[in-house]
């Protein structure tokens, strides 16, 4: 008897492990199929999303469900929402589906559903971004050797002013109705400096030289104030 109870508590730790290890795997399972890949394109520019079309798939898109639907066959067919036309393609080489000429709006969430393999998925949340814009000395004043510079402000821009490598003031701001700016005042110590400004968002950045308005000695630098060197850069 002493044997026989041995084997059935046995069997209930066995059956409670196995129960404990399937629930563990579908968890996970359940956590990588809800993963979603952020993922980042810019405005008049093509984005592809990564997963690979076999045969048939769908790419669905929001609340609209399926913009685009890819059936097996020699050529294969896709067939597009009207928002899309002309811009959603499905590409031969890389089997991806590829939007072109981005536009802000097109942000959200995208998801490749391979129906061949078991409807196996990949989502995807696409941002979208402007290239960032030089940021334009506004203001040089020669009597006080200081200089403002400033940035169109859109999503996610951060205006960062430079002593050589060196980080002086940084700002950025949600409100997209004003534009960031920064102030700069000379010190005659540090006149032979190199400053500049830069902007930057998570897809580029654009920095320009910060001209010189006053002489070493402070008086007023005319060939300065008159002339700015600008200088791209890209991220």
């Amino acid at each position: 008897m002493n044997h026989l109870f041995r084997w059935r508590r046995l069997a209930r730790l066995m059956f409670m492990l196995i129960y404990f290890l399937i629930n563990v795997l579908c968890a996970s399972q359940q956590t990588v199929q809800s993963e979603t890949q952020q993922v980042k394109g810019i405005v008049g520019q093509s984005f592809s999303f990564q997963e690979r079309v076999i045969n048939s798939s769908n790419l669905l898109y929001g609340d609209l469900g399926s913009i685009a639907n890819v059936y097996p066959g020699k050529r294969g067919k896709i067939t597009l929402e009207k928002r899309f036309e002309n811009r959603l393609h499905l590409n031969n080489v890389t089997r991806y589906f590829t939007l072109s000429d981005l536009q802000i709006d097109d942000a959200g969430v995208y998801t490749v559903e391979n129906t061949d393999e078991g409807k196996k998925r990949k989502t995807f949340e696409l941002t979208v971004y402007n290239v960032v814009s030089k940021p334009p000395v506004t203001e040089c004043d020669s009597s006080s050797c200081s200089v403002v510079c400033s940035v169109h402000n859109e999503k996610e821009v951060t205006l960062t002013l430079y002593r050589g490598e060196e980080i002086l003031n940084q700002t950025s701001s949600p409100d997209l109705t004003s534009d960031p700016s920064l102030h700069l005042e000379v010190e005659g110590k540090n006149y032979n400096s190199t400053y500049s400004c830069v902007a930057s968002n998570p897809v580029s950045n654009e920095t320009v030289l910060v001209p010189k308005c006053c002489s070493e000695h402070g008086h007023p630098d005319d060939a300065g104030k008159r002339h700015f060197e600008w200088k791209p850069s890209r991220k």
